[in-house]
C-alpha cells in the first residue's frame, strides 16, 4: 500500500497541484495585476490610432479582458485537443500592433477583426506542423529564448518605472522612479525577511503597498472608480461585422506565424521552469488553444491571443506552479470584462509601481534562461556561437527599434520582436550546426578553442616557482607534467 501511495505522489505533475480557494484567489490576483498593464496597452494604442471615441476604446479594453480570461481558462483547464494545461496567462498579443494599425488605416476596425479571424483559422489548421518540432528545442534553444524574453521585457519595466505614458508631463520624473524603487525594495525585503507564503505573495503585497504610498503622495487617483456602470456584458460585433481583405489577411497571417513561434517558446519555457514534460502533443494542444481563442476574440471586439511572458516570470519568482492558480486569474479577467468597476480599481495602480515589480519579474525570466544555458555543453561545438549570435540578433530591435523600418513590411513584422528574432535564429543555427552536420569542420572554432576564464583552487594549490600552465596542464620548471591533485583543505 505504501508503495502504491508513493507511486501516486510521484505521478502528480507539479502543475496539477491545487492549493485551495484562498491561495488560488491570492496568487491568481497577483497574475492579473502583473499583466493588466500589458493587456490594456494594445486596445489603448489601437483604439487611439483608429480614431475611436473614449467610450469605444473602453469597450475594446473590456473585450480584451474578457477574451483574455476565456483564453486563459481554455489554456489552463483545457478541452480535448485544446489547451496545454500549463500555468500560462493568455492575453492580447503585442506582436500584431503595427500590422493592425496599418490595416485599420485602410479598412477600418472591421477589417482588422476580419483579418484576425481569417489568419487565426489558417493558424489553427497548421498547428500540427508546429507541434512536431519539440526535438529542435533543446536547452540550447529554450535557454536562448527564455533569456531573450527577459531582456526584451526590461524596456517595458523601465517605461513603467518612468510613469508609463511618455507624453505625460511627469514621465521620467524623480518621483516616479523613486516610487518604482520603493516597490522594488519592498519586493526584495518581503522575499528575504518574510515567511514562505509572504515571499510567494511578495509581488502582490508590494503592488498594494506601492499603490498606498502613491495614494498618500498624490500620485494616483481613485476618483474615477465610481464613474460608469458596475456591470456590463460584452457586445457581440459592436464595431460591425468583420470584413475580409486578402492583403490584410496575408499581413495578419505573418503575425500569426510570429505568435505561434512566441507561444511555442512560452509553453516550452514554462515547462522548463516548473520542470514538467512538454511533448509534441501538449505543445500542439497549447497552440490550438491559442488559435481558437484568437479566432473567437474578434466576436467580442478583441484581437490575437498569446501567452504573456511577464507571467512566466511570475511563475519563476513565486515558485507557484499550479495551473489552477492561473485559471483563477482567468476568472478574474472574465470578471473584469463583466465588471468595469473592477477594471477601474486595477487601473488605479500607478505604472511606476508596476515598473518596480517588473524589474524583478523580467530579470528573473532572463536569469532562468541563463540557468538553462548553463546545462548546455560548449566543448568542441558551435553552441557558444549560436548563443552569442541568437541573443545578439534578438537585441537588435530592442537596441534600435527602427532597424527594419526600410525593409518590406513582412520582414519588419517578423523581426521587430526580439523574442521571435532570437527564436528563429536559434532554431536555424541549431539546425545548421547540430543537425545538418554535412560540411562541419573537424577543427574547433576560434570562438570556443580558448580555455574557460576560471581559476580553481586545485589549479594553484601545488604551484611552485617556475611552474607553468600550458593547454590546461601543469608543468614544472623542467617541462615535466605535474599531476594536479584536488585538495579538500580549502
Amino acid at each position: 500500500m505504501a508503495n502504491n501511495a508513493d507511486e501516486t505522489v510521484r505521478d502528480v505533475r507539479p502543475e496539477d497541484e491545487n492549493l485551495g480557494i484562498g491561495a488560488n484567489l491570492a496568487y491568481g490576483l497577483q497574475h492579473v495585476l502583473t499583466m493588466y498593464g500589458g493587456i490594456v496597452a494594445v486596445p489603448l494604442i489601437l483604439g487611439q490610432a483608429a480614431g475611436l471615441s473614449s467610450s469605444d476604446i473602453g469597450l475594446l479594453i473590456t473585450a480584451s479582458l474578457f477574451a483574455g480570461g476565456l483564453a486563459t481558462i481554455l489554456q489552463t483547464i483545457g478541452l480535448p485537443f485544446f489547451g496545454s494545461r500549463l500555468p500560462l496567462v493568455q492575453g492580447v498579443s503585442f506582436s500584431g500592433v503595427a500590422t493592425m494599425i496599418a490595416i485599420s488605416g485602410s479598412g477600418g476596425i472591421e477589417s482588422v477583426l476580419g483579418a484576425v479571424m481569417a489568419a487565426s483559422l489558417i493558424g489553427l489548421m497548421i498547428t500540427p506542423v508546429f507541434s512536431r518540432i519539440t526535438r529542435f528545442f533543446p536547452p540550447l534553444v529554450t535557454g536562448i529564448v527564455i533569456t531573450t524574453i527577459g531582456l526584451t521585457l526590461m524596456p517595458v519595466a523601465a517605461r513603467w518605472a518612468m510613469g508609463g505614458n511618455s507624453a505625460a508631463p511627469d514621465f521620467g520624473s524623480p518621483a516616479n522612479i523613486q516610487l518604482a524603487a520603493a516597490t522594488l525594495v519592498i519586493v526584495l525585503l518581503l522575499s528575504k525577511l518574510g515567511s514562505a507564503s509572504i515571499s510567494r505573495l511578495s509581488i502582490l503585497i508590494a503592488l498594494i503597498i506601492g499603490t498606498i504610498i502613491a495614494y498618500f503622495a498624490g500620485m494616483t487617483d481613485f476618483s474615477k472608480v465610481a464613474e460608469g456602470p458596475l456591470f456590463s456584458l460584452p457586445t457581440v460585433f459592436h464595431f460591425g461585422y468583420p470584413t475580409f481583405e486578402i492583403a490584410a489577411v496575408v499581413s495578419m497571417f505573418i503575425v500569426i506565424m510570429v505568435t505561434l513561434v512566441e507561444t511555442s517558446a512560452d509553453i516550452l519555457a514554462v515547462g522548463e521552469i516548473i520542470e514538467t514534460k512538454v511533448d509534441s502533443r501538449r505543445l500542439g494542444d497549447g497552440l490550438r488553444a491559442d488559435m481558437l481563442s484568437s479566432l473567437i476574440a474578434p466576436v467580442f471586439g478583441s484581437f490575437t491571443q498569446s501567452a504573456f511572458a511577464q507571467n512566466v516570470g511570475l511563475v519563476a519568482v513565486t515558485g507557484v506552479k499550479s495551473r489552477y492558480v492561473v485559471a483563477t486569474g482567468g476568472m478574474f479577467l472574465v470578471a473584469l470584462g463583466l465588471l468595469p468597476v473592477m477594471g477601474r480599481i486595477v487601473a488605479a495602480v500607478p505604472s511606476a509601481v508596476l515598473g518596480g515589480a517588473g524589474i524583478v519579474l523580467f530579470g528573473t525570466v532572463a536569469a532562468s534562461g541563463i540557468r538553462t544555458l548553463s546545462k548546455v555543453d560548449y566543448n568542441n561545438n558551435m553552441n557558444l556561437v549560436i548563443v552569442a549570435t541568437s541573443i545578439g540578433f534578438g537585441m537588435i530591435p530592442i537596441a534600435s527599434p527602427g532597424f527594419y523600418e526600410h525593409f518590406p513590411a513582412w520582414v519588419a513584422t517578423i523581426f521587430h520582436s526580439g523574442i521571435s528574432s532570437a527564436a528563429l535564429m536559434a532554431i536555424s543555427l541549431n539546425l545548421i550546426f547540430n543537425h545538418l552536420t554535412v560540411g562541419n569542420s573537424d577543427q574547433q572554432s576560434v570562438f570556443v578553442a580558448g580555455t574557460e576564464r576560471t581559476l580553481r583552487y586545485q589549479d594553484i594549490a601545488g604551484l611552485h616557482d617556475g611552474d607553468y600552465f600550458l593547454n590546461g596542464k601543469l608543468y614544472d620548471a623542467k617541462g615535466i607534467e605535474v599531476p594536479v591533485i584536488a585538495s579538500e583543505a580549502h
